[in-house]
């Protein structure tokens, strides 16, 4: 079999599963009506061929999904982009969800439109590769190398690990915690809540009869997230890393607000909103007076307190606070403000790069004075990490589930 033929996946059945159901997902985002059985039936389709043929692969996964001659061309566009484009890494890294924002290095899949109108030919043949001309690489040699990548400090990390960590981390897709409003919308189904102004107006059809109860229910939205990460020269192997974290954070839901904090705090989250991330950066370092400094973290968190506590708390946030816990400052005053802070969000979360350190003990004074008011203490020092806190924001934080000992609640 020739080498352009052979699509090489991951031997990890649990791992392969994964990434298909991440493909069907893209489809779905895409216009497929894929259903259930559809799924099923490609799994097992794929138990019947070897998957390493790229063509057999390839047919298989056409007959279980597309159901239109229409949807040929935009499926061999989403094939050819998941599984054998450039970013074919990020597959056997199975991260959450793999959709790219769009930029100029990085186009975005077309619209059925946009097919249409560049429809040539037969568009029933096997896709292209889309590499322009780079070699093919064995994906089971990346699918290794991502594996233990996943485990390794950022801090140990060579350039170019750092480049597809910073990939990974871009092309995350986080999914915030739900909460529940103060504001109540129509019901189809009985609810908590009977709505008797819609009741009492649909009788009037039925000459005032009560046949049928109208109801209510509480509005659900995304539970805001504040990300507020420490810059000082301590921080300085993790901190341009950690912007690339909190740009795709930033990226994957409006309701999140950033903040950086050495000797002073700033805000960037309107730098954060373009959609292109070397632009977004560029920003930040122009905003940005005070990298790689000292550490002030109560005299910062004091400034978020008393200037925008009360703009980007409402609604029940959740707090991220992301420092080693070196404390150049006033040390009783971080405590005070830590106090306050907690009492003003939902829940406070802390990430320690250092933590990760099977020998690491909280001794410094700055962390030791954060414990007390923190619902929950994390490491963020690899890539596994991160796949950790993101599990966390989407779950109910309330469970105790990873909390470090002595805190408050």
């Amino acid at each position: 079999m020739a080498d352009a033929d052979r699509l090489v996946l991951p031997a990890d059945g649990e791992r392969l599963a994964a990434n298909l159901l991440h493909f069907v997902r893209l489809l779905r985002r895409l216009g497929f009506p894929i259903s259930t059985n559809q799924t099923v039936a490609l799994l097992r389709g794929l138990t019947l061929i070897d998957i390493a043929d790229r063509r057999d692969f390839y047919y298989v996964t056409r007959a279980c999904v597309v159901t239109s001659p229409d949807q040929r061309e935009l499926f061999d566009r989403a094939f050819d982009r998941f599984w054998l484009g450039r970013e074919r890494w990020l597959v056997a890294l199975g991260a959450a969800d793999y959709q790219r924002p769009a930029s100029p290095r990085q186009p975005a899949l077309p619209t059925r439109r946009q097919l249409a109108r560049e429809r040539a030919g037969d568009s029933d043949r096997l896709p292209e590769d889309t590499s322009d001309g780079a070699p093919e690489r064995d994906i089971r040699a990346v699918y290794s190398a991502i594996e233990v990548l996943r485990h390794k400090d950022f801090a140990a990390m060579t350039a170019e690990e750092l480049e597809l960590a910073r990939r990974a981390i871009t092309a995350m897709m986080w999914e915030l915690g739900q909460r529940h409003t103060r504001r109540r919308i129509r019901a189809s189904k009985r609810t908590c809540c009977p709505d008797l102004p819609r009741t009492v107006r649909n009788s009037i059809r039925l000459q005032g009869e009560l046949v049928h109860l109208a109801w209510r229910r509480r509005r659900i939205k995304p539970r805001p997230l504040v990300v507020i990460c420490d810059i000082s020269g301590s921080m300085e192997r993790y901190s341009r890393l950690l912007l690339h974290f909190m740009y795709a954070v930033r990226q994957s839901s409006r309701y999140v607000e950033a903040f950086v904090f050495g000797t002073r705090l700033t805000r960037i989250t309107p730098a954060l909103r373009s959609r292109d991330l070397d632009a977004a950066l560029s920003a930040v370092s122009r905003e940005v007076v005070d990298w790689s400094g000292g550490t002030r973290i109560g005299e910062s968190l004091k400034t978020f307190n008393f200037r925008y506590a009360r703009r980007v708390l409402r609604n029940g946030a959740i707090v991220v606070i992301i420092s080693d816990g070196w404390e150049r400052g006033d040390v009783a005053l971080l405590g005070r403000e830590m106090d306050r802070l907690h009492r003003s969000c939902h829940r406070l979360i802390w990430l320690n790069p250092l933590a990760g350190a099977p020998e690491y003990a909280p001794l410094v004074q700055g962390m030791r004075a954060a414990l007390p008011h923190l619902d929950l203490f994390l490491p963020l020092h690899n890539l596994d990490s991160i796949g950790q806190l993101a599990r966390h924001l989407q779950s109910d934080l309330s469970t105790a589930g990873g909390r470090w000992p002595g805190s408050k609640r």
